[in-house]
């Protein structure tokens, strides 16, 4: 009888299923050291403890999608591991910052299933919840992954597709207690642009590009402790080569997007998000944001941004369109993705 493991494929999912994922994770400065090399992101919130204090928190939290990767790739071996690739994101909600020494566990729900019509895949979507060890949610998001089946003809269960927000409500954003920017310093942030600056429909060239280096995507998919077959080996892929982790795209547009939006601390919500091309390594990746809407917050001193962060590849952003005339995504586009930032106010 074999003690291995081949994960989950289509067929095994049922809406209403409950997965527990394993190996809880203890985050650790050592975590803040190796984002910051992957990435070159300067927030000064997830930089600095002395910076964090004077913004009211008890230390400088773990950059949050260095938290959302973690909390992802709990979810891999159960979800993912026989993906052909992951389509998009929705409804989710950062509720409290993740602090060096927390230790990180995630769940999930399959929420929707629906066969493809080649019959060789299908689509399923969860909703994944990460919490502490004191068993509070610090974030929660739906995703949906294209899954193989074992078994071309194996019967499909009912299509079930979950109707899903297009946007975190801003009244239903969480601000992290404590958190005030009524002192702050933005020479150290680096940015003189507050939220009152920015425009709805406003749109941002960050200027700067960086290439995806071979070494440097593995070294971050086994520090997620993702599995995912597509990204390590290249036979998962028919010899093609390794697919990029999307969340790597994702933490590089968003450290890119510092240069125009050096003030935007907090990431507070992912609205949408889609993967619209693969990248590999050697690509260079590019970034523009849309301000898609503004909105006021519980906290008198802390606005919340609405931005279109979309990432190109190979090609300054600058000169690149989201769609074509065709209204599908323009070449080069990788990803789109809707995400609320929380900044201070003037």
């Amino acid at each position: 009888m074999s003690k291995t493991n081949p994960g989950n494929f289509f067929e095994d999912y049922h809406v209403g299923q409950w997965l527990a994922h394993a190996t809880p994770r203890t985050v650790t400065e050592g975590d803040r050291a190796l984002y910051g090399a992957l990435y070159p992101s300067r927030f000064a919130l997830q930089s600095s403890d002395e910076f964090a204090r004077a913004c009211g928190l008890p230390q400088s939290p773990l950059d949050d999608f260095a938290a959302f990767h973690v909390v992802f790739g709990k979810t891999v071996p159960d979800i993912s591991l026989n993906a052909v690739a992951n389509l998009g994101y929705a409804e989710g909600r950062f509720l409290k910052p993740v602090y060096p020494g927390d230790t990180l566990s995630t769940s999930s729900e399959v929420i929707g299933v629906r066969e493809n019509s080649n019959r060789k895949t299908g689509v399923v979507w969860v909703r994944s919840t990460g919490v502490n060890q004191r068993g509070e949610t610090v974030m929660e998001y739906c995703r949906w992954v294209m899954v193989r089946k074992r078994d071309a003809a194996a019967p499909a269960p009912d299509a079930v597709v979950p109707e899903l927000a297009k946007a975190v409500p801003a009244g239903d954003l969480a601000i992290p207690e404590g958190l005030d920017f009524s002192d702050y310093d933005s020479d150290l942030a680096g940015s003189a642009h507050f939220w009152d600056d920015y425009q709805t429909g406003e749109k941002i060239d960050h200027v700067d590009g960086c290439m995806l280096e071979e070494a440097e995507h593995m070294m971050a998919t086994r520090l997620w402790q993702n599995t995912a077959k597509v990204h390590f080996n290249p036979a998962a892929r028919g010899g093609e080569p390794r697919l990029i982790y999307g969340g790597h795209i994702i933490s590089m547009a968003r450290a890119l997007s510092f240069n125009g939006l050096g003030n935007a601390q907090a990431v507070a919500a992912i609205n949408s998000g889609s993967h619209a091309a693969p990248c590999f390594a050697g690509d260079t990746v590019y970034a523009w944001s849309e301000v898609l809407d503004k909105a006021e917050t519980s906290a008198p001193s802390v606005g919340a941004l609405r931005l279109r962060l979309v990432a190109v590849k190979n090609a300054a952003a600058g000169e690149m369109a989201l769609r074509g005339e065709d209204g599908k995504y323009a070449p080069g586009v990788v990803l789109d993705f809707d995400y609320w930032a929380l900044m201070p106010r003037r």
